[in-house]
């Protein structure tokens, strides 16, 4: 395996299997893999960028020899370019999913020509779990454990309880 270093952003809020599967399968592709934990000033986070990072930290361990985690804010570009990347890992859930990703990657192309967007799908029995979904489900006193591995679980019922929305 060449040595090349990939970027798999997002905000991770908070991280599900699907992820964790995105993670592993890039892990096969690419020398490293630096899971970049996004600030999230476009959108409204449950968690805190502290709490996104340990999670994920925590969901990568298996492969910690080849992944890392690191938060950016501001324009994904300069983080790329800052660590070397040559790859920016999107997952691809359905075919909802392609026409955002396009248009993104065809942006990122333009802003990094050095960069290649690698989609890839999670297993199909992860394919239709979202953070979105996740988040709703715990937040009504759904059960997310399919989703979501343990200690994700552990965190999103103590986020529900300190909420007071059990």
């Amino acid at each position: 395996m060449s040595s090349v270093i990939a970027v798999y952003p997002g905000t991770f809020d908070p991280m599900t299997l699907g992820h964790e599967d995105v993670v592993r399968r890039a892990t096969q592709l690419f020398s490293h893999v630096i899971v970049a934990v996004a600030a999230g000033h476009h959108k409204k986070t449950l968690f805190s960028l502290q709490e996104r990072i340990e999670m994920t930290r925590e969901a990568v361990a298996p492969y910690s020899d080849q992944v890392t985690v690191e938060s950016f804010a501001g324009l994904l570009r300069d983080f790329v370019v800052a660590r070397g990347g040559k790859a920016m890992v999107r997952g691809l859930r359905a075919v909802t999913d392609f026409d955002y990703e396009f248009q993104l990657a065809g942006m990122n192309r333009s802003l990094m020509p050095d960069v290649e967007t690698v989609f890839l799908t999670p297993s199909d029995k992860y394919q239709f779990i979202s953070s979105t979904f996740v988040r709703e489900i715990a937040m009504l006193g759904g059960e997310v454990d399919k989703f979501v591995s343990p200690f994700v679980q552990d965190k999103l019922a103590a986020k529900v309880r300190s909420l007071g929305r059990e």
